[in-house]
């Protein structure tokens, strides 16, 4: 069985009003649990009253940090520097109140990223054999999963949900279904660009690699957000880095034709690297989270049995834009 005892008790919840964060409220609230929100505005307590977060997490069974600045910007230095900050200081603010905990949480999961992994066309990296690569994400990911675990906390199972792009009524997916219904949903194509010595010091600027809209694209649906969550809770033996992404990953062209195929487009223009570089310059963001080779595989959790629910990406794409149409 997937799920944790759905009679399991209070959660605390950082970063709560995101994609993920307001999904996941909602279904344990359904499933009469106690959930105490955590963020800089609109919740229970806020980033700055750690008198609050401490009583919060005092006795609760789970407590779950996703709060971060959306990597979906420009790399300007203070955006860089906002990405660190408020990765590293909200971790830390959990991680002081489970130090202080007279009850500790049995479990804490916390956000990292499946982006840690190096840009990988060759095989799947798993948390046994992938190997980790470089650059501005990279080290966001890495600074993330310091700041989970480092000092002792003996009585508090911690877990790094190394994430893929999540798929669900919202979040990227939104963005291609209304560039797919205005005729830009074809193949994202690598390309030659121009990088400068300040973005290649920083990191920031994404290595012309991959020909063809070949670029791996991993993924998850948000039901198996959810649901590997409380797998985790069932099973005390998994700990560490867990990466959090379907068996089924494919790649940047299927994805797109998926799509297409999901809302009865036909034709989809594909997309030359000046494109997507222009494109994302007017839309504030970077061309290195639509490029960048993606292949991961969830070795831990198929070892421990968990049987995701949405193992296709045909079904999962679907499935989204159906929750979509009802809401």
């Amino acid at each position: 069985m997937n799920g944790a005892d759905t009679r399991r008790g209070r959660v605390v919840l950082g970063g709560s009003t995101g994609f993920i964060g307001q999904d996941l409220a909602r279904r344990w609230r359904a499933a009469g649990r106690e959930v105490i929100t955590i963020s800089r505005h609109g919740a229970d307590l806020t980033w700055g009253d750690q008198a609050g977060i401490d009583a919060a997490v005092d006795g609760a069974d789970l407590v779950v940090g996703l709060a971060g600045k959306s990597v979906n910007c420009r790399y300007t230095p203070a955006n860089r520097a906002e990405i660190f900050r408020s990765r590293e200081e909200t971790t830390a603010a959990l991680r002081t109140a489970i130090g202080r905990a007279a009850t500790p949480p049995p479990l804490w999961v916390n956000s990292s990223t499946a982006t840690i992994y190096r840009h990988a066309e060759d095989r799947a990296q798993t948390e046994s054999t992938g190997e980790l690569g470089t650059g501005f994400s990279v080290e966001v990911a890495r600074a993330w999963e310091r700041a989970l675990f480092t000092g002792e906390l003996p009585g508090t199972r911690r877990v790094a949900l190394r994430t893929a792009i999540v798929l669900g009524d919202g979040g990227v997916l939104a963005t291609l279904r209304t560039l797919t219904r205005r005729g830009l949903g074809g193949t994202q194509h690598d390309g030659h660009w121009p990088i400068g010595r300040a973005r290649r010091a920083a990191g920031t600027a994404h290595e012309f690699r991959t020909r063809g809209g070949r670029q791996r694209f991993s993924w998850v649906h948000l039901d198996d957000v959810a649901g590997i969550i409380a797998f985790l809770e069932a099973h005390p033996e998994l700990e560490g880095p867990v990466n959090v992404v379907s068996p089924g990953a494919g790649d940047n062209r299927t994805l797109m034709a998926t799509i297409r195929r999901a809302l009865d487009v036909p034709f989809g223009l594909p997309q030359p690297r000046w494109m997507l570089e222009l494109g994302a310059i007017g839309i504030r963001t970077e061309t290195e989270l639509i490029l960048k080779s993606r292949w991961v595989a969830p070795e831990k959790l198929l070892a421990a049995g968990y049987a995701f629910a949405h193992p296709d990406l045909d079904e999962a794409v679907r499935a989204s834009f159906t929750t979509a149409a009802r809401a």
